[in-house]
């Protein structure tokens, strides 16, 4: 699409979509948000960058494989479930360590993060494979 308003729109929106996604990703353990609907995020702001730009530059800027990307999220939520099993409980128990006096970080973020990269490999694969046939 030849549209300079949707071009010059798409270069301010994306970067904003992403950053929510993030948002959503790293807030979604204690409040509504999490791997799932940060990804759905995250895609629909590659989807409006293909819309305006075209897959090539989608490509580009990816720089990975969306398969690539969905095996790294699915491999990254089996090994979120791996600690609890070598703490004698069952497979996905969430697990925490402090990192300081007001960080903690535990498997149940590995675990968003995990789900996150899954859903979005999956959302690039489609969307790359529908804009360009």
């Amino acid at each position: 699409m030849q549209s300079l308003i949707l071009k010059t729109a798409t270069r301010l929106m994306v970067g904003l979509i992403l950053v929510f996604a993030v948002y959503l990703l790293l807030r979604g353990h204690h409040e509504p948000g999490g791997g799932f609907i940060a990804a759905l995020v995250a895609g629909t702001g590659f989807a409006l960058f293909a819309i305006a730009e075209g897959p090539g530059k989608v490509h580009r800027a990816v720089r990975v494989r969306p398969a690539t990307i969905a095996f790294t999220g699915l491999s990254l939520a089996i090994i979120a479930g791996l600690p609890g099993v070598f703490a004698s409980r069952p497979f996905l128990t969430g697990m925490w360590w402090n990192l300081g006096p007001k960080l903690s970080v535990g498997t149940p973020l590995i675990f968003d993060i995990g789900v996150f990269l899954a859903v979005l490999g999956a959302i690039l694969a489609i969307l790359l494979t529908l804009e360009e046939s």
